[in-house]
């Protein structure tokens, strides 16, 4: 069945905006109240998560159109979350992300391993109870679609190049893509708040991540004060101009990788956002060697932390609960492969007794890439969002080589060559 064309009730960027703002402006107004009711409510629910799901139902019932706001790509996604990422790591503590270890690394592979496996089993799955969920070319859907959930949008469009996906197919996968992954993610954003509960049970050692929250916290505490205009002029100018440089660089980088390196566009060295990603992870983390460290003292984290409250509203925004209806079927195929997955990367994180941190940030760097990854790492504690935008990052590196595998296995399965 295809979509029904719907004209959305605001279709100004200004205006919707001022919706945005004001919507994390009445959730976190609320999350703060000290109303029993209130407390209660927000004790089960992150405010997090309602940044992320309100916007999905104004862009649900017709009151915006995420897909044809400029909101979420270029604002927020290429101005906001790079100055978030540089932000965010001009605080860190180099040395202690690193002491994180090898693991969290493994649970990233094991995690593109397992959306791999995922999509064989489910494909072999429907093959068997629904042959027509799977038939035609639903395997090179499948495909581009692993494309984003292993790396990101670069390579779920390579993915489509490489193995010619019908634009109806692939339409209807970017739309599991947004419905199925971002109601993953809201659901690692619900149980962030409860991880310190669930590494209590599992027996994981948190020692490092506790390592590193109270030396960002001792930090703060000893250079806090209140931040004078100066103090916001740098942070803003630090930021942006940081974003700036990162995207003067990108584009003659990309370029001439492009152009120049032959497997450049294996590991999406040819695409610009991949560099404003890494170059604003590389300021930011040059930058903590600095002085300019010491903004944190003015509330430089709490400036990166709000650029990304403004990104998951916009993420937000894309979710369409109602264009999931079109094709039940592989909506429910796409549930079934996350839920691969999901479990694979369970067992694989219980074998290893990680820290619960470590299964969602493995999983979320791959499902959602580096625009939402370092969202899910924050809603844990600020200090991780950047390991979250380098696994990110990586996704891009690896996605496509492993997409394009998963890609040949399906048209196998699927008797196409």
């Amino acid at each position: 069945m295809e979509p029904v064309a719907r004209s959305a009730l605001i279709g100004n960027d200004i205006v919707i905006l001022g919706l945005i703002a004001a919507t994390l402006a009445a959730v976190f107004w609320s999350a703060s109240s000290p109303q029993p009711a209130l407390k209660k409510f927000y004790s089960l629910v992150p405010p997090l998560l309602l940044c992320y799901l309100i916007p999905g139902l104004y862009n649900s019932f017709g009151l915006i159109d995420g897909a044809d706001s400029k909101l979420y790509n270029p604002v927020a996604s290429r101005v906001l979350l790079p100055a978030a990422l540089v932000l965010l790591t001009l605080t860190i503590d180099l040395k202690a992300i690193l002491r994180l270890g090898p693991k969290v690394v493994l649970m990233y592979f094991g995690a593109s391993l397992s959306v791999m496996a995922g999509g064989v089993l489910a494909f072999l799955l429907f093959r068997a109870v629904h042959p027509e969920t799977v038939a035609g070319d639903t395997w090179a859907g499948m495909a581009a679609l692993a494309g984003s959930w292993i790396g990101g949008g670069a390579n779920m469009l390579a993915m489509k190049e490489v193995f010619q996906v019908n634009a109806t197919t692939f339409g209807q996968f970017a739309v599991v893509d947004v419905g199925v992954g971002y109601v993953w993610m809201a659901v690692l954003i619900f149980l962030a708040a409860r991880a310190p509960a669930i590494d209590a049970r599992s027996g994981a050692d948190t020692s490092a991540i506790e390592g590193l929250k109270a030396k960002l916290a001792a930090f703060k505490a000893e250079h806090s004060r209140i931040a004078s205009l100066t103090d916001l002029m740098l942070i803003v100018g630090i930021a942006f101009g940081a974003v700036g440089l990162a995207h003067a660089l990108a584009a003659p980088l990309s370029a001439w990788f492009g152009a120049n390196v032959t497997w450049a566009k294996t590991v999406s060295l040819h695409e610009p956002f991949v560099w404003v990603v890494m170059l604003s992870t590389l300021f930011g983390l040059a930058l903590s060697f600095t002085r300019a460290r010491r903004l944190e003292g003015a509330g430089a984290s709490n400036l990166g932390q709000l650029l990304l409250y403004f990104l998951i509203a916009c993420i937000g925004m894309q979710m369409d609960i109602f264009a999931l209806l079109d094709r039940p079927w592989l909506f429910l195929l796409g549930i079934v492969w996350i839920a691969i997955h999901i479990v694979l990367l369970w067992l694989l994180g219980r074998a290893l007794r990680v820290p619960f941190f470590y299964f969602a940030i493995g999983s979320q760097s791959n499902i959602g890439g580096p625009a939402s990854a370092p969202v899910v790492a924050s809603a844990f504690h600020p200090a991780l969002a950047p390991v979250g935008a380098l696994l990110g990052a990586l996704g891009y590196a690896t996605g496509t080589g492993l997409a394009y595998l998963l890609g040949v296995i399906l048209k196998s399965l699927a008797g196409a060559g």
